[in-house]
């Protein structure tokens, strides 16, 4: 527990990307697994649990698809499906040299550039076609 959170009482400190990295890389290490975590195996897994959390959201209206955090059996699932999509993301990562964090640093100043907020410098309005 860090300092300011036992100051404060709130419990342990949230776990950082690098304590989960090595978490999984232990898990890995310790079942033999790390000859299957392949760059496309990896990707392959991730893709599987990306569709695993869109299947919860499949066939619901809007409305629904909003509420559901509010239903405790899907709310979990979500949660499920979401730590597995990250959980093959960050080993995905680990294989091929990858920090996400700059990656997706790097990705927000491109989209920054490239869609610049309407009524800047730098926005040119769409043209309409009829």
């Amino acid at each position: 527990m860090n300092e300011r959170a036992e100051e404060s009482g709130a419990g342990p400190a949230a776990p950082t990307l690098e304590s989960l990295r090595q978490r999984l890389v232990d898990f890995a290490a310790v079942r033999k697994w790390e000859p299957f975590h392949t760059p496309k195996n990896l990707a392959a897994a991730l893709t599987v649990e990306a569709g695993e959390l869109l299947e919860i959201f499949q066939w619901l209206t809007p409305e629904q698809a909003a509420a559901v955090m509010s239903d405790p059996q899907r709310a979990h699932r979500v949660r499920d499906e979401v730590a597995d999509v990250l959980a093959y993301l960050v080993q995905f990562c680990m294989a091929v040299g990858v920090d996400p964090l700059e990656a997706l640093a790097a990705k927000i100043e491109r989209n920054e550039e490239r869609f610049p907020v309407p009524g800047s410098a730098a926005y040119v309005k769409p043209e309409v076609r009829e």
